[in-house]
């Protein structure tokens, strides 16, 4: 069973070489009323994003970003927000204090915006555009937060460089079904899915052969690729960063 939109979702692949083109205003507002017609917890509609089109900011982002050479040439960046401040304002305006303090407040605003910048994903690469998101945003929160000017309680969540692919992006396999879509209750036996998957990836020759833990050359398959990424700290200032923006995690 399938329809356009299913098709369109089965071709996505991160493009990371872009044509100098500009992506034109009018797109680039098409774009983000499409992401607002995204679900949002209790229409609190709890994000915003900062279009960056300015060389020399995107250039200045893409330092922050690790270097990522498609952040400096891509003619669009989207930095998508977990936005609070606009309901601190609200609150204002009918007599109310708005609470940050808890953990889900924040995660309100983070998961609707990665909704929206999903849905507005999905109406990029119909037009023709091309997409990649840039997690690389958080490296340095308060950096960002002064090059984009924003006020307390908006904190970046995720970037998403847009424009005209050099080449039709490359679609990566995914995990097989059963690893991910569980019936009445959780199913921990995923090995052999696991396995399968490994090797779907090792034959793309994505991931380079890396050094095995015997010193030897090993096949670099999924499995090796992500169990060393997760045994890596990843971020450990951002609840610090987040409390300094406004938000509670109690």
């Amino acid at each position: 069973m399938t329809t356009p939109t299913i098709e369109l979702i089965h071709a996505h692949g991160s493009a990371r070489r872009y044509k100098p083109d500009p992506v034109p205003a009018p797109v680039i507002e098409t774009i983000v009323a499409a992401g607002q017609r995204a679900s949002t917890s209790s229409n609190l509609q709890t994000y915003s994003v900062v279009a960056v089109t300015e060389p020399s900011k995107r250039e200045k982002l893409a330092e922050l970003c690790g270097g990522q050479r498609h952040v400096r040439e891509a003619p669009l960046f989207l930095a998508w927000c977990a936005d609070r401040a606009r309901l601190d304002r609200v609150c204002t305006l009918r007599g109310y204090t708005q609470n940050t303090e808890t953990v889900e407040n924040f995660l309100v605003a983070a998961v609707d915006a990665a909704i929206a910048a999903q849905n507005a994903a999905l109406a990029a690469e119909s037009l023709g555009l091309g997409i990649c998101y840039i997690g690389a945003i958080r490296n340095d929160p308060q950096a960002v937060i002064a090059l984009l000017e924003l006020p307390r309680r908006v904190f970046p969540i995720t970037g998403m460089t847009v424009g005209w692919p050099e080449q039709t992006p490359r679609t990566r396999p995914r995990l097989p079904l059963e690893a991910v879509l569980h019936w009445e209750r959780y199913n921990p036996d995923q090995d052999a899915a696991l396995a399968a998957y490994d090797q779907a990836m090792i034959e793309t020759g994505i991931y380079k052969a890396a050094r095995g833990k015997d010193g030897g050359t090993e096949a670099h398959g999924w499995l090796e690729h992500s169990a060393r990424r997760v045994s890596r700290p990843a971020r450990p200032h951002l609840l610090d960063e987040l409390k300094k923006q406004g938000f509670g995690m109690a």
